[in-house]
């Protein structure tokens, strides 16, 4: 059975990490798409991470200090409007089913959240991040600074929340890692499925659809981030979205897709040839990569920093560069004047969580981060090599990126998309085995 995330729990370990004061966190809006059509909604991870609650309109308040005490406001039950849009739940039900004190009505919110702010010492939310709610706050802070001659005081302090949320958030714990092995589990399947209907003649998108289905028939909500596609020139850039160019006989396929279950992402890039067959430049550049990630993946562990995986990273490919005639002069030159660069220009690798870009700092007080158990990263490094002068011609538009999720564990790592094939033998048996 998959452990359970106590939200309440979280809510606790911020109250004892704001020392007083009150935080006011509202979750998403829902977004125009297009005249009266709606993007499809998704909540604000953060909101989420302290509510497990899904629905738009929506604000939780807490309140620090010797009574401590959080109260959301959702919309009201509305049995006329569940008609065209679905279920809510609810203040009551909301109150009892999340494990908030109080719950009231997101009309109430003007009248209730300025007495709530009246003498508290400091208010914690995130400024910046949305404007609208930037002057609706400040709003308030001045309906409770007008009433100072009654005795009432305004907080003096504002603390940005993200400071506290994102520590909270970098160390995953068992729940959350159970879910981010499962959406692992699932893009696995779908990488698979792509690789197995993967023909010379086909369509970028067409590989899109497989994943996209594998995604959702896996139980997947969403993905976590539009699928990369590309193939052949398309795989040198790095955020390709057109996935709409044939695939052509004798090119490669990057394919860097992840899905999001249950709030939490998994991110997996996988390249392999269109025919099934690597040829011998292909090879070369795919084994490179390959081996710039097993250094990589070598170095997380709770003994290494952040950057101590990139810099494997990219003293392995700096070194395959210069074998392979790409780079000139020593390694240390190579290193030093950053020549690497023209063909791998991106870090190794990111946080991951309720984010695929997940909340964190990379340093702290000017040092790369100690990784912690609990923490999980990808680690994926690339190689994508443009026409241009002085480049051998045979690796010209050859792109490869070899992406996986890593948890930090107590005595190394966990790979936890280790099952999506990635070894030249197990791609070149896969690819097209439909």
């Amino acid at each position: 059975m998959k452990p359970y995330i106590d939200q309440a729990d979280r809510r606790a370990a911020l109250c004892a990490r704001m020392t007083g004061g009150i935080a006011i966190i509202p979750t998403s809006p829902e977004r125009l798409r297009n005249r009266d059509s709606d993007y499809l909604y998704r909540y604000d991870s953060y909101f989420y991470y302290l509510t497990g609650f899904g629905e738009p309109e929506a604000v939780l308040v807490i309140v620090a200090g010797s009574e401590p005490k959080s109260i959301l406001f959702c919309r009201d039950k509305n049995i006329e409007r569940e008609l065209w849009e679905g279920f809510r739940f609810g203040p009551d039900a909301a109150r009892e089913q999340f494990g908030f004190d109080e719950a009231h009505s997101f009309s109430s919110m003007d009248e209730m959240i300025p007495k709530l702010l009246g003498n508290q010492a400091a208010l914690h939310y995130m400024p910046g991040a949305d404007p609208s709610w930037d002057a609706r706050i400040m709003g308030w802070l001045n309906q409770v600074r007008s009433q100072t001659r009654t005795g009432i005081s305004a907080p003096s302090q504002i603390h940005d929340l993200r400071l506290a949320l994102d520590e909270m958030r970098l160390v995953k714990n068992e729940a959350e890692i159970a879910t981010m092995r499962q959406a692992a589990a699932i893009s696995e399947v779908a990488h698979r499925r792509a690789m197995r209907a993967t023909r010379p003649g086909m369509k970028e998108f067409e590989i899109e659809a497989e994943l996209l289905y594998e995604f959702r028939r896996g139980g997947a909500q969403f993905p976590a981030y539009w699928p990369i596609v590309a193939s052949g020139a398309n795989a040198c850039v790095l955020h390709y979205r057109d996935n709409s160019a044939p695939m052509i006989d004798g090119d490669l396929l990057l394919v860097d897709a992840g899905c999001e279950l249950d709030g939490y992402a998994s991110d997996i890039t996988r390249t392999w040839p269109v025919s099934g067959k690597f040829s011998a430049p292909q090879r070369a550049i795919y084994e490179l990569v390959l081996a710039a990630q097993s250094a990589a993946i070598e170095k997380v562990s709770p003994r290494h920093r952040w950057n101590d995986a990139h810099d494997a990273a990219v003293e392995t490919l700096a070194r395959g560069f210069i074998d392979l005639g790409l780079c000139t002069g020593s390694l240390q030159e190579v290193l030093e004047k950053e020549d690497y660069k023209r063909f791998y220009m991106h870090r190794t690798g990111h946080w991951l969580g309720l984010d695929v870009h997940d909340a964190g700092e990379y340093k702290t007080a000017g040092e790369w981060r100690e990784l912690r158990p609990g923490m999980v990263l990808t680690v994926e490094p690339g190689c994508y090599i443009r026409p241009d002068e002085g480049v051998p011609r045979e690796f010209w538009n050859i792109g490869v990126r070899i992406e996986d999720d890593v948890l930090v564990t107590a005595t190394g790592n966990e790979v936890l998309t280790l099952a999506t094939p990635k070894s030249l033998k197990d791609i070149e048996a896969l690819v097209g085995a439909d």
